[in-house]
């Protein structure tokens, strides 16, 4: 149910540096409630204290994730079954976890996890992905929705343009499952483009919400150029 409720629209990514004034629970979930209140049919959220005050507000479905850095993987976006308990406790609706290729903290195999998630907690999973056979391999490990949000974020991805339109619509061409785009929407145009190119919902972040990078760029426009 959660899932269909995000057909066609817009998620928004409330979400904020580390060592931000926004990154507070107070503030990303008043960004999450502003974003029910215009239309969004759901959000995106970091962290149980953040997700866990959305939850109390908001009624959209929340895509709960937590980065965490470990010393002996590149995997930061739910890397654990441990990370993932806690984001289902805070009040998250959808998981969404790296599914990438890349080695995973304790070894950990992303078939496993996903499917520990889905027993345990009976919470569908989206696999944040980079690039096309990984879009695959998380279809066939049982992923309820692949995302595109890691795509041009790793190793294998580097130098890919931004919205992945491409990746995209191969993705909707050869997956039935629900394609998320995210990663680059800047304007509705990209937006309209995204769901052109099959997408079953869209996750908009710093175009909306990203006050920290918009005010830089806005700050680099000026005579002083920066602070």
């Amino acid at each position: 149910m959660q899932i269909e409720q995000l057909r066609g629209g817009l998620i928004v990514s409330c979400q904020a540096p580390i060592g931000s004034p926004l990154n507070d629970p107070h503030i990303l979930s008043a960004m999450a409630l502003t974003a029910e209140q215009q239309g969004a049919v759901g959000v995106r959220l970091n962290g149980p204290a953040n997700i866990a005050a959305a939850r109390a507000r908001v009624a959209v479905p929340i895509i709960g994730l937590e980065k965490v850095v470990t010393p002996d993987s590149d995997v930061y976006i739910t890397p654990t079954f441990a990370v993932a308990e806690n984001i289902v406790t805070s009040g998250a609706d959808i998981i969404a976890l790296d599914a990438t290729q890349r080695t995973r903290p304790n070894q950990e195999k992303i078939e496993a996890l996903i499917a520990r998630i889905q027993k345990e907690f009976s919470r569908p999973v989206m696999a944040d992905i980079a690039t096309f056979d990984e879009g695959l391999l998380a279809a066939d490990c049982g992923a309820n929705l692949i995302a595109t949000t890691l795509c041009g974020y790793t190793k294998e991805s580097e130098g890919v343009r931004l919205p992945a339109f491409d990746l995209l619509e191969r993705l909707a061409t050869r997956i039935k499952l629900p394609i998320i785009c995210e990663g680059g929407v800047a304007s509705p145009e990209n937006l309209h483009r995204a769901f052109d190119c099959g997408a079953f919902a869209v996750v908009v972040g710093t175009a909306i919400t990203g006050i920290t990078q918009l005010v830089k760029n806005f700050v680099a426009a000026t005579p002083h150029g920066s602070f």
